[in-house]
């Protein structure tokens, strides 16, 4: 894997952010998830304002490592890494986003669905791939199933994890961290429940270490 995706394996969970309102909130969330133990975010273009979330997470808080998630063409790329983002999530399996990544050095965690994306994932060198949506695909099970023919990626399961089954994912040595946003979720922060965000990502945290024992 590369140096980012090797840091997102680290830590285990990826939050997804979406925010209405990033000049309120993108610089106290970004503090409460550092303190939770989780120095990571994907920001997802689907909310109005993401680059701007971005900007504005990584210059108040540099250590943080941030990308930009449910990017779906390459104007989006452009804008992520203007705003500080180090990686670049999709949800679907898109070849030209693909290689216009590339092209930019910056790294891209595809989302697939079926052995098809898998197979044509080998062609772009990828290592660390977005399973979406977990749960809905059929999970851990499916997950395992598709590492049959294909044991050479680690998978980042997005798509209906919580604290429930967050613990029975990262237990597979094929899982290299969760995508959720069980802990970011839209009433927390319009309440702005900065320390309840935290204490979910500590309990995130104690979850994985737990489960990654069990290995």
């Amino acid at each position: 894997m590369d140096s980012i995706a090797e840091r997102i394996s680290e830590v285990g969970i990826v939050p997804v952010i979406k925010l209405k309102n990033p000049e309120r909130d993108a610089v106290n969330l970004a503090k409460s998830l550092c303190k939770g133990g989780i120095p990571i975010g994907e920001v997802t273009f689907r909310a109005e304002g993401a680059d701007t979330a971005l900007r504005l997470m990584s210059t108040a808080v540099p250590e943080m490592l941030l990308g930009a998630g449910t990017v779906t063409t390459t104007e989006q790329i452009d804008r992520a890494i203007d705003a500080g983002a180090k990686f670049v999530v999709s949800p679907g399996f898109d070849e030209d986003l693909i290689r216009y990544a590339q092209e930019k050095n910056i790294p891209i965690y595809p989302g697939v669905s079926s052995a098809s994306e898998y197979h044509k994932a080998l062609k772009y060198d990828l290592k660390l791939l977005k399973f979406f949506p977990a749960e809905q695909l059929g999970g851990l099970p499916m997950i395992k199933a598709l590492a049959g023919p294909f044991p050479m990626f680690k998978i980042m399961p997005t798509g209906g994890i919580s604290l429930k089954n967050l613990g029975e994912y990262m237990a597979s040595p094929l899982i290299a961290a969760c995508g959720g946003s069980y802990m970011v979720n839209d009433k927390l922060i319009e309440d702005g429940e900065w320390e309840e965000i935290t204490r979910l990502c500590e309990e995130s945290v104690a979850i994985i270490k737990e489960a990654r024992m069990h290995r």
